[in-house]
């Protein structure tokens, strides 16, 4: 069995871009996303609305993911187009590029990292720190981890937490977060002003509300779930947090295609310049990943994360207090 450095160089020889595949799985997931959206909007029937805004919606999923992919620099690197479409994409989900890479960087390289590993993530205090907390810090803290802060990911994570925060916090450092309010507030404002409200709330925020809160939930049960396991600095060690604290989620083929793999997690902690259609492949060729921390979608082990509040140190385990 490969451990550690070892098993990270062997995930190498999968680190490797096929330029054509990338551009002909990307453009195609956006003009399908594209493509449902404008029906969405414009179809005259309410049903339509919905079905085509649900979809929307489950497609902004997936171009996230391949958007994740290009600011991992695994895909379509060197490219001005890319880079445009890319950085579109990122205003419009309120996700632009400078916080989402800054952040997520420091997501990876202190992945389940006890007492420094909140930025980028979800917060995650010991249980002794949150006997100690002030009634206030505890209400903060289960707030931000509350199942109906990530269900309405698009108010909390994405237009708090990743844009306005960054320029309350940091102006100068993330311009594009000023252009990413224009541009996705703009777009809404245009599209209530053609089209009417009705189109704005099946054609936008519909899809906004389904992307943001199957993001913000996806992001958390990857390393907030049962088997997950938490190391201080001391003890924390890069391959053992890829396999023992990032959850594989067990989906089926057309969920994996609408996250684009993101489901093989552990994986993709492990070395994160392999592109999304190469994940399944390690997995199955290299048994080291095929017996990692596991959850899904269904409704229990949706109930079985979000009942997670803290790391009890002397039990080795999440708990829900």
């Amino acid at each position: 069995m490969m451990e550690g450095k070892e098993l990270i160089l062997a995930t190498k020889k999968y680190a490797k871009e096929q330029r054509t595949k990338s551009w002909v799985l990307f453009l195609s997931s956006l003009l399908l996303m594209i493509i449902t959206y404008i029906a969405a909007v414009v179809s005259s029937s309410l049903v339509l609305k919905l079905i085509f805004g649900s979809l929307a919606g489950l497609l902004v999923v997936r171009v996230f993911v391949i958007y994740h992919d290009y600011l991992h620099k695994a895909i379509l690197q060197d490219s001005l187009l890319a880079k445009v479409l890319f950085s579109l994409f990122g205003m419009w989900i309120l996700a632009p590029t400078s916080i989402w890479k800054r952040s997520h960087d420091y997501h990876h390289k202190h992945n389940c990292k006890l007492y420094t590993s909140s930025i980028g993530s979800f917060p995650l205090m010991t249980k002794e720190q949150f006997l100690k907390a002030s009634k206030k810090e505890r209400s903060v803290y289960l707030f931000i981890r509350h199942p109906l802060t990530i269900a309405f990911g698009y108010v909390f994570a994405f237009l708090w937490g990743m844009t306005l925060q960054s320029i309350v916090k940091s102006s100068g450092k993330h311009w594009d977060s000023y252009l990413a309010l224009l541009f996705h507030f703009g777009i809404s404002v245009a599209v209530v002003y053609f089209f009417g409200i009705p189109a704005y709330l099946l054609g936008v925020l519909l899809p906004a509300l389904i992307s943001s809160a199957m993001g913000s939930y996806l992001f958390y049960a990857q390393h907030n779930f049962p088997a997950a396991k938490y190391k201080d600095k001391q003890n924390w060690d890069y391959a053992h947090s890829a396999l023992k604290s990032s959850s594989f989620m067990r989906l089926n083929p057309l969920m994996h295609w609408f996250t684009a793999n993101i489901g093989y997690h552990h994986i993709h902690h492990i070395n994160a310049r392999i592109p999304f259609y190469n994940l399944p492949k390690v997995y199955s060729e290299l048994h080291e990943f095929q017996n990692p921390g596991t959850t899904s979608l269904s409704p229990k082990d949706i109930y079985l994360c979000l009942r997670l509040k803290v790391w009890d140190e002397e039990n080795n385990a999440m708990s829900s207090m």
